[in-house]
């Protein structure tokens, strides 16, 4: 049922009013375990991203969660760092975020966030799944039941939080923000103004059906030309849920997640605030990132995809940045998950302190070209088995030798596979990576 963010589907189709309501009983006696043994009522904030479905959605969120005894705090539209900002501010026991990040409006789903802030562990998540299972939930009457109440300042507590973070203000900075018609189209703006910056702001008039359609993240180019259009120093774009920010310099070329972890980890060793020189990568990180910090003396630690594996790792050694080339970056010392709002600043400050241009602080690293294939229609549970694939994995990767490397994953997020294949040239890279995907949909394939 967990993904690799939560529990996401299509909105009243796989994520009904009644799975929300159940989802949100079971994960109550788990999540406020400790205030119940205390002889307390848990309190929980609760926020969404502006998709339409997310209306009723966190709803039935907040009956289920008062239903249980649980203390609600409702703060209506705010960016999934935020919802996890304030979960630690107040001291809350827990949190939920109804938001599908990137994907379009019609999907949804609902993350949970445990004390602090932080991601679920795996043990939470099956212990939630076993209470899900329960038929008779706890049902507390009279003055044991849940209170709800409005959070209303929860959009400027946060965007306080954002400007004490920053080591330089961004006066003299031309910025344009791309919101991708989602949770950041109020702070966001207010953010970057507050720090001193110059903001033209696109994407941001949210309607509840239009959150990443042809705009954010995953869609750079009318930030692109923007940029060019205003002759700003450059450009951030954040998905849906804003835990993510890509980047577009002065010149209208996209600045990537891997690029933005490469600055950001310079600027971090710079101050004395990169923790043992270390930067925690997933496996989907370019060559071209690692050969850049192993030439500036930073080491890279490698997880598994998804920056619930990422936070797991520098918690593992304590480190202070991480992040995922699809633009999470998270800095430990700030945040307890991928902020886009708080990487974008960050950034724009790295350029306003240095005087150098973005494309000059890209070019830390060099990209290797990099195609990736997603594979639809497939049973993506059968890609780490299937003797064909796995072949056909091994033959690539001797094509290619020590110039790529190939990785085939099944999405945590989406029903795909995908095909990532790195090598010397596009070409190359993209006949390796079209030729695995031939084989995968082949091999794979759902049958009616």
């Amino acid at each position: 049922m967990f993904g690799t963010d939560g529990v996401r589907g299509l909105a009243n189709e796989t994520l009904t009013v009644e799975l929300s309501v159940q989802l949100a009983q079971a994960a109550a006696p788990v999540l406020g375990a400790d205030a119940f043994a205390a002889g307390r009522r848990p309190v929980a904030v609760v926020a969404r991203d502006p998709r339409i479905s997310g209306q009723f959605i966190s709803a039935a969120v907040l009956a289920g969660l008062a239903s249980s005894g649980v203390d609600v705090w409702d703060a209506g539209v705010l960016p999934t760092p935020a919802a996890a900002f304030l979960v630690g501010d107040l001291g809350a026991d827990f949190g939920v975020m109804i938001s599908a990040s990137h994907n379009p409006a019609p999907d949804n789903g609902i993350k949970f966030l445990a004390r602090g802030g932080q991601k679920l562990t795996d043990e939470q998540e099956d212990e939630i799944i076993q209470h899900l299972e329960v038929e008779h939930p706890l049902r507390p009457t009279g003055a044991d039941v849940g209170r709800v109440r409005v959070f209303s300042d929860a959009e400027d507590r946060y965007v306080v939080h954002l400007l004490q973070t920053l080591p330089h203000r961004l006066d003299g900075l031309t910025v344009v923000l791309d919101c991708a018609h989602g949770a950041a189209s109020g702070c966001s703006p207010d953010a970057f103004r507050d720090a001193g910056a110059s903001v033209v702001v696109i994407g941001a008039e949210p309607d509840g059906l239009n959150i990443n359609e042809g705009c954010g993240s995953t869609h750079l180019e009318r930030l692109q030309e923007a940029v060019r259009a205003h002759g700003a120093d450059l450009g951030i774009a954040h998905d849906g849920d804003a835990d993510r920010c890509l980047a577009v310099d002065e010149n209208g070329d996209v600045v990537d997640g891997d690029q933005i972890m490469g600055i950001m980890a310079l600027a971090l060793k710079d101050r004395g605030e990169l923790r043992d020189d270390t930067l925690v990568v997933t496996v989907m990180s370019n060559l071209g990132l690692k050969l850049a910090m192993q030439r500036e003396g930073v080491r890279l630690m490698e997880t598994q995809v998804g920056d619930r594996y990422v936070l797991a790792g520098m918690k593992l050694g304590d480190y202070s940045l991480g992040g995922e080339q699809s633009g999470h970056v998270i800095f430990a010392d700030h945040a307890t998950t991928g902020d886009g709002v708080l990487t974008g600043l960050q950034l724009a400050a790295r350029v306003a302190q240095t005087g150098t241009p973005l494309s000059g602080l890209a070019g830390v690293m060099e990209r290797l070209p990099q195609v990736l294939v997603n594979v639809r229609g497939v049973d993506k549970s059968r890609a780490g088995e299937d003797a064909q694939v796995q072949a056909a994995v091994l033959l690539a990767e001797q094509r290619l030798g020590e110039t790529g490397r190939v990785l085939l994953r099944p999405s945590g997020t989406e029903p795909v596979v995908r095909v990532m294949v790195e090598a010397p040239d596009e070409e190359t890279a993209r006949r390796e990576a079209e030729s695995l995907a031939e084989v995968v949909q082949r091999e794979l394939r759902l049958h009616d």
